[in-house]
């Protein structure tokens, strides 16, 4: 992966745990299936977070958990989502293959540099101002009413500037080919031109539900400005690669990802007109 280019740098998130989100959690062993993981460092005061990032993306793969007794610094990590969403918000046009197209939305995808899967890109214009689209896209009182596709969400913990830890759950596609998901995921919320930008990604937290299957977010996010010529209107662009994990047909995951993200503008254009 070319950490330069995407900005997504573990080396680069030095952290200092200024606190720890409950002292008295530890560093567990947590299985799935037959296999054992086991954090290899439990820090006292401090832990680097490339540690924290390599750590967790390395059990990712290898389809583990680990209870983590404590998270990166929200500040830190929120910037360095940021730099790396705004990365791709850079890549050129030639780089993106068209996925799915419907007449007010646009579906691109290309191969990620995170998991072998893709990055999507997706845009559409959506009749509103961004500080209420962004309302009703990210962590809070709007999004579980919406949206089709997620069926609980939860705020685990909360963080300064506009971020914080939830965990949700979605439903089952494609007639349950694509079994219910579970996702752990740091959210941040920070000011991009004269919008927003809401993103994310997911880290390796708890035990997954007995229902659902532990899906991955690897650096995605929303981007939403108003329109120069009709502020009242906004360009919505999302970059969303998720790990659904599980054994599934790639062709599976493709037709639910471009769905899904064109379903995504209709529910949210429907939401905003009540």
């Amino acid at each position: 992966m070319d950490q330069t280019r995407t900005g997504f740098k573990p080396k680069a998130l030095l952290l200092a745990l200024p606190q720890r989100i409950n002292k008295h959690r530890t560093l567990q062993q947590a299985e799935l299936g037959s296999q054992d993981a086991q954090m290899t460092e439990q820090g006292k005061g401090t832990l680097r977070a490339d540690l924290f990032y390599t750590q967790t993306r390395r059990l990712a793969q290898k389809g583990q958990r680990v209870n983590m007794g404590s998270l990166p610094d929200a500040s830190v990590l929120s910037t360095q989502i940021h730099n790396t969403l705004v990365s791709y918000h850079s890549i050129g046009e030639e780089e993106w293959r068209v996925a799915k197209k419907t007449k007010d939305v646009t579906v691109w995808r290309k191969p990620s540099e995170e998991f072998n899967g893709f990055l999507y890109k997706t845009e559409g214009i959506v009749e509103e101002t961004p500080n209420r689209i962004v309302d009703y896209i990210r962590p809070g009182p709007y999004r579980l009413d919406w949206d089709s596709l997620m069926t609980s969400m939860d705020i685990v913990e909360k963080f300064d500037q506009g971020c914080c830890m939830m965990r949700y759950t979605t439903a089952g596609q494609l007639w349950n080919i694509i079994a219910p998901r579970e996702f752990i995921d740091f959210s941040s919320t920070t000011e991009y031109q004269d919008g927003l930008l809401s993103c994310g990604v997911s880290i390796e937290y708890g035990e997954a539900g007995q229902s659902c299957v532990r899906g991955f977010n690897h650096p995605c996010g929303w981007f939403c400005v108003p329109q120069k010529d009709n502020p009242d209107h906004s360009l919505l662009t999302g970059y969303i690669q998720t790990d659904l994990r599980g054994m599934l047909p790639q062709s599976a995951v493709d037709s639910a990802m471009a769905s899904t993200l064109t379903h995504f503008y209709t529910d949210l254009r429907k939401a905003l007109k009540i």
